[in-house]
């Protein structure tokens, strides 16, 4: 028997949103054998979407599928797995009914077709909804706080556009008619998610690069340069490219061959220069000392939650943990590389304290240095600083203009 048209991208988001919560792998890494059989590049994207939303509003969904069974689904039963998918495709993706019980059905047989069928059903005769923002799991919640996450929700109902870097801030204005988008801040662009990003004008002659609006923030701190500058786990550049465009001498450090080889490919696109080394930051010595230092930490990531909803099931606090201690080392290790009177750059995309503000106090109670407080000059418009002078960003902030990831950033001096 012939199967149901977009049967292969249903069955691919299965497998990525099964990767994620029973093997905790990230939706990138569990892409490539997600989507091996799904040959076609709108299906792929499509299969993509439809775990995407099944995670980002996956508390919500389970609600609902729990409303309609007389006995609760085990988190882990195939046709909760199944029911999910389905309830993202009619309430998120807007997709018929009868195409999503055509294309969702057939991944289930037997007595659990006959369940979800019956819940499906059930829950649009009742013609259910989602909330205005999605649900948070519990943990996660506990975790933030509760009107910290209730804020953090808020810019997590659908997935971010895309925000471009422009190599030359003075031509902000003219990138942001030719491409019409919105600017934010200098060198800043942000235009509607869905365009492929290579067919845009100015991509092939390296006008800009895309960066999140709050991943510009580190390098903005730096300035314009005046002399030798690290960037601590370069890849895949873009605040390499940024400290080279600011007119700085790049040494560019990461482990990775893949994502090194990425970031001398967008040095190329761009035209910018920066010297590029593969070695870890755990072990490697500088011949010389630095003036300036870049440290975006290796973090949980749980500031992208907006774009990478599945970082919001896969961390806790042993992962947590695990990072702190990586980059508590790092730190230390920046710290001796850097001039008196140097600045070092501390960031994370984390919306965890552990990663952040904890991080800061341990720096300055333990290492000779010092925090430099950052101002509302070198913010974007209504990002503001906290009180210790750090700054602290979440997808909740600029509700009116899309949101931004979550960063924690600091600025420190060598005493």
């Amino acid at each position: 028997m012939a199967q149901p048209t977009g049967i292969h991208a249903r069955r691919a988001a299965l497998k990525l949103v099964d990767a994620v919560l029973r093997r905790g792998e990230t939706l990138e890494q569990s892409a490539s054998g997600a989507l091996r059989d799904v040959r076609n590049q709108a299906d792929q994207a499509l299969a993509r979407a439809i775990a995407g939303e099944a995670l980002r509003w996956l508390t919500d969904l389970d609600a609902l599928i729990d409303s309609a069974t007389k006995q609760r689904l085990p988190q882990d039963a195939k046709p909760r797995s199944v029911l999910r998918l389905m309830l993202a495709q009619a309430l998120r993706l807007e997709t018929p009914p009868h195409a999503v019980v055509a294309t969702g059905l057939p991944l289930l047989s037997g007595g659990p077709r006959r369940l979800a069928h019956g819940v499906f059903s059930t829950l649009m005769k009742r013609e259910v909804a989602l909330p205005e923002t999605p649900s948070l799991p519990l943990e996660v919640t506990q975790r933030w706080g509760k009107g910290r996450a209730a804020e953090i929700a808020s810019g997590l109902a659908r997935p971010p556009e895309v925000d471009l870097h422009i190599k030359d801030a003075a031509q902000t204005a003219n990138w942001q008619a030719k491409l019409g988008g919105v600017s934010l801040a200098p060198g800043h662009v942000r235009i509607p998610r869905g365009t492929a990003i290579e067919t845009l004008e100015g991509y092939a002659e390296g006008a800009w690069w895309v960066q999140d609006l709050a991943a510009m923030i580190p390098t903005a701190l730096l300035g314009e340069g005046w002399g030798h500058a690290l960037d601590l786990c370069a890849a895949p550049g873009g605040k390499t490219m940024a400290l080279a465009a600011a007119g700085w001498q790049v040494t560019a450090l990461d482990i990775s061959k893949r994502r090194l080889e990425m970031l001398k490919a967008n040095l190329k696109r761009t035209g910018l220069k920066a010297s590029a080394v593969r070695a870890d930051a755990l072990t490697w010595e500088p011949k010389h000392k630095f003036d300036a230092i870049l440290l975006d930490a290796p973090c949980t990531a749980t500031g992208t939650c907006r774009r990478h909803p599945d970082v919001l099931h896969r961390i806790g606090p042993r992962q947590i943990g695990d990072m702190v201690e990586v980059q508590r080392t790092l730190i230390a290790r920046a710290a001796e590389w850097l001039k008196p009177g140097g600045r070092l750059v501390y960031a994370v995309c984390s919306l965890e304290r552990e990663e952040g503000e904890d991080q800061a106090l341990w720096t300055t109670e333990t290492l000779n240095l010092e925090v430099k407080p950052i101002t509302a000059s070198d913010l974007p418009a209504d990002v503001d600083a906290t009180p210790e002078g750090w700054v602290r960003t979440h997808p909740g902030l600029l509700p009116e203009s899309g949101g931004l990831d979550g960063f924690f950033i600091a600025l420190l001096i060598k005493r």
